[in-house]
């Protein structure tokens, strides 16, 4: 491993919490689609599965942030193990409920329970920022490093849950998905040492992190680049389809994020140069820009090809994100607000993927691609008017000891 990689794991109790964050994050991609998976498989029902699937997106989404700002307030420990214990139980009587062929409703009754599910991709950056808050170098390899996690995760998820959907029982995916989390939320709470230290309420503003001037930009460029994704993952499926050979879409969809992992690695043993506004501008117009080459391929190892040099802009441009979110927010929201970019990301992932199906059954997938395109370019669009939002706040709190650490605008990358 590289210098700047080691660095970060010099504090104690690193190496676990990460990999504590690793493990409880498999159900982000892991449920969603064994639930599609053994619902389709068990009732047949493609409509109830895809319904089902949206429901669970949308309570994550509400719910998420609000789970995050719990976080915040009271520590991670004391929120995350009793929310993780409802979604568990939720997929529990999911599970048991279709096994005993239970009404519909009951089935969504579930599935907004297991929307309570917490970021742990947030919870696992919050730590890196208390324990490498003076080292922005280090941060940003810490950030990069979680970016190339975040791949890992929806490379291998898919993979797993649908796998032993089918192989071994219907239930068996979302069942793994469940113990992924509640064995992650109970090791990572284990581990006391690193915990961001909660603010308490008399000491916060009791403002939502959306509410920073901004943070509704950084959302709502998220959720163009999550329309995207959703997007380019329908559409991969159905170009893979349409040229014979459906089954190696999850090939041509990995190689999307193999593009961002190696991307991701290199941009960690970097030092960034200009503001954090700046490349974020950057790495967004190079997203939109990487998305025209799928519009133009004929066949599935140009596809590839193409959205494997796309995938090199997605880590980049998400890591400098992060340390905008930082930037944006105070301390006493910081994990609230990484939680609403995730949040954004799945608004639009859900909306991308339904707009793409409707293109494709009116005029294919080649035209399908259009949609990334035009989501990319919305995003753009947004970044770029709301740029003069994206600037550090002026006050950075820094609670716990009582102090509070003023910085002003200048100078701050």
């Amino acid at each position: 491993m590289s210098s700047p990689y080691r660095a970060i794991f010099t504090v104690p109790g690193s190496w676990a919490f990460s990999a504590a964050g690793l493990v409880g994050r498999m159900p982000l991609s892991m449920l969603g689609i064994g639930i599609v998976t053994m619902i389709s498989q068990i009732t047949g029902r493609y409509g109830l599965a895809g319904s089902l699937s949206a429901a669970l997106a949308l309570s994550a989404a509400v719910c998420g942030p609000q789970v995050s700002r719990l976080v915040d307030r009271y520590g991670q420990r004391r929120v995350l193990r009793p929310a993780s214990a409802v979604t568990v139980g939720s997929v529990a009587a999911l599970l048991v409920a279709v096994r005993a062929g239970a009404p519909d409703w009951v089935y969504f009754v579930c599935v907004l329970g297991a929307g309570l599910t917490p970021s742990m991709g947030a919870m696992v950056r919050a730590r890196w920022s208390a324990i490498h808050r003076g080292s922005p170098e280090l941060l940003h390899t810490a950030y990069s490093l979680e970016s190339v996690v975040d791949e890992i995760v929806f490379i291998v998820g898919p993979i797993l849950s649908i796998g032993l959907c089918t192989v071994a029982f219907a239930e068996a995916g979302p069942l793994l998905a469940a113990v992924f989390l509640g064995l992650g939320v109970l090791l990572l709470t284990a581990q006391r040492r690193t915990e961001p230290a909660p603010v308490p309420r008399d000491q916060s503003t009791g403002r939502s992190a959306l509410r920073s001037p901004g943070m509704p930009v950084l959302a709502g460029v998220f959720i163009g680049t999550g329309t995207m994704f959703g997007a380019v993952d329908v559409t991969a499926v159905a170009f893979a389809d349409e040229h014979g050979h459906k089954a190696l879409a999850s090939l041509v969809l990995a190689s999307y994020a193999l593009g961002s992992c190696l991307a991701g690695l290199v941009f960690g043993l970097l030092t960034p140069r200009g503001t954090r506004s700046g490349r974020f501008l950057l790495g967004i117009t190079l997203m939109a820009v990487s998305m025209i080459p799928p519009l133009l391929v004929g066949n599935l190892w140009l596809l590839a090809g193409a959205l494997f040099l796309s995938g090199m802009t997605i880590a980049p441009t998400m890591v400098t994100a992060m340390g905008l979110v930082e930037q944006l927010v105070p301390r006493a929201r910081l994990t609230e607000g990484i939680t609403w970019t995730s949040t954004g990301l799945a608004i639009g992932v859900a909306a991308g993927a339904a707009l793409a199906g409707r293109v494709i059954d009116a005029h294919g997938a080649s035209a399908a691609f259009a949609v990334p395109v035009g989501a990319a370019a919305v995003a753009v669009a947004v970044a770029f008017f709301g740029k003069r939002r994206l600037l550090p706040v002026p006050e950075r709190e820094e609670y716990g000891d009582g102090r509070i650490d003023r910085h002003s605008r200048e100078g701050v990358a």
